[in-house]
């Protein structure tokens, strides 16, 4: 009987570091930037202050690391769905449910997000920007696919649909339903979607997004996805 190979040891360092990124997550998004305290990471860590500088910096460069992982992970699973072979509706369909996915999945994510938004002047600021400019690249991308869609014949094309239109919707609805419903409706949602109200969401999104490309309602089905990276993160 062959012995089971044994899995590979994580070293202590980016076990530290990862706990790291997942409190800080956390704490930003309750707390905000400016009101998070490396002292208080560093003890939902069980370290002292002084050895968080062995990972990073100091708070910027740990903020930047946290926005770099929320955002990277959602760019990982929208850039797959945009970018299958596949027609562009469904392709355009997938990424919705990876977006509803990931933040129902990820709440601290829809926290982060809009309170960067809320301190930031119009075009969101050098701190978001590096995050974001990755999937106004995608949409821009399926722009051009939709246009060229349009003219050929070749599918639904997006022909009178704005791209950037949809997107903001979707990402609204989700943003609003993640965040901001807890807030103004404690008694009707906790603090996390529950499976149930993810999948309705879902349905909804798909809903109007389908609407909007000029297709069919989807129809009510099971599903079954894998959630984000890192589970609770930032719940």
């Amino acid at each position: 009987m062959a012995r089971p190979i044994p899995e590979p040891r994580i070293p202590k360092s980016e076990r530290t570091r990862a706990a790291l990124l997942e409190a800080a997550e956390r704490l930003f998004a309750e707390r905000g930037f400016e009101a998070t305290r490396l002292e208080d990471v560093a003890a939902a860590v069980g370290i002292r202050r002084a050895s968080i500088v062995y990972h990073f910096r100091d708070k910027r460069e740990l903020y930047d690391a946290v926005l770099g992982d929320v955002f990277g992970g959602l760019l990982a699973r929208t850039r797959a769905a945009l970018r299958a072979d596949a027609p562009l509706a469904p392709r355009i369909e997938n990424a919705v449910s990876e977006w509803v996915d990931y933040v129902g999945g990820r709440p601290s994510l829809a926290r982060l997000l809009l309170r960067e938004v809320a301190g930031a002047s119009p075009g969101l600021g050098p701190v978001l920007r590096p995050y974001t400019l990755p999937f106004i690249e995608l949409v821009e991308e399926v722009q051009a696919e939709g246009r060229a869609g349009a003219s050929s014949g070749s599918g639904p094309g997006l022909a009178g649909v704005d791209p950037a239109h949809l997107a903001s919707t979707i990402a609204g609805a989700t943003l609003f339903f993640v965040a901001a419903l807890p807030v103004l409706m404690p008694e009707a949602r906790s603090a996390a979607p529950s499976p149930q109200d993810l999948e309705t969401h879902r349905l909804q999104v798909l809903r109007i997004t389908r609407r909007l490309l000029g297709l069919p309602p989807p129809s009510r089905r099971s599903r079954s996805r894998p959630g984000p990276g890192r589970s609770g993160g930032g719940g």
